[in-house]
């Protein structure tokens, strides 16, 4: 019988290629999760674990990790420093005149320059009203001076005086007559003196 007929068989006549049902014990497959992690410690079985699903809240969203938890408790040290620092007085434009507490702004109403001064008693480390100055306050104001001028002898000056008393809190206003976009205002008692520069602010 000759080769040519032989039957011709593929190379791969032993390999099946469909799909048979197999009986019996369950097919070990090369990977089977369960297998590796019934062999793994139980830190890597834990980061496999399901966790619920936490439900969403605003404190939780802030404080769900360790550098969230740090961001927020220095965010709430700032505002509490910032709290206290305009509870004293101590922010802005204010000065402090033997223990009263001055904010100074200057507005501009149709043309007319008006200064507003609040005056605060000041508080001590205990937040407890310390005993502050009364009396008559004379204040200067003027325009500043410019690059090359002498401050201490301003060419033109306005004099106003106001009295404290021994409220805790009391608003002062007058007119200048000044139409400068700054002015100087030194505010003197009788042992104390000091001064400030104020922006004029239009309405």
């Amino acid at each position: 019988m000759s080769d040519d007929n032989k039957e011709s068989k593929r190379p791969n006549a032993k390999y099946k290629l469909s799909h048979e049902k197999i009986q019996g014990p369950e097919i070990v497959h090369h990977y089977n999760r369960e297998r590796r992690l019934d062999k793994s410690s139980q830190a890597v079985r834990d980061l496999y674990t399901e966790q619920p699903r936490r439900r969403f809240g605003f404190l939780h969203s802030l404080t769900g990790s360790k550098s969230n938890t740090m961001l927020f408790g220095t965010i709430l040290i700032l505002c509490a420093f910032m709290l206290a620092l305009s509870y004293f007085g101590l922010t802005g434009d204010s000065r402090e005149l033997e223990g009263n507490i001055l904010s100074v702004q200057g507005k501009n109403y149709d043309g007319t320059v008006l200064i507003e001064v609040k005056k605060t008693l000041g508080k001590n480390k205990f937040a407890r009203s310390i005993k502050a100055y009364t009396g008559a306050v004379n204040i200067a104001v003027f325009p500043p001076s410019k690059t090359g001028q002498e401050q201490s002898q301003p060419a033109d000056v306005f004099f106003h005086k106001i009295f404290f008393t021994n409220e805790r809190e009391e608003h002062y206003s007058f007119s200048v007559p000044f139409r400068q976009s700054e002015l100087a205002l030194i505010f003197q008692t009788e042992q104390k003196t000091i001064n400030m520069t104020i922006h004029i602010n239009n309405k």
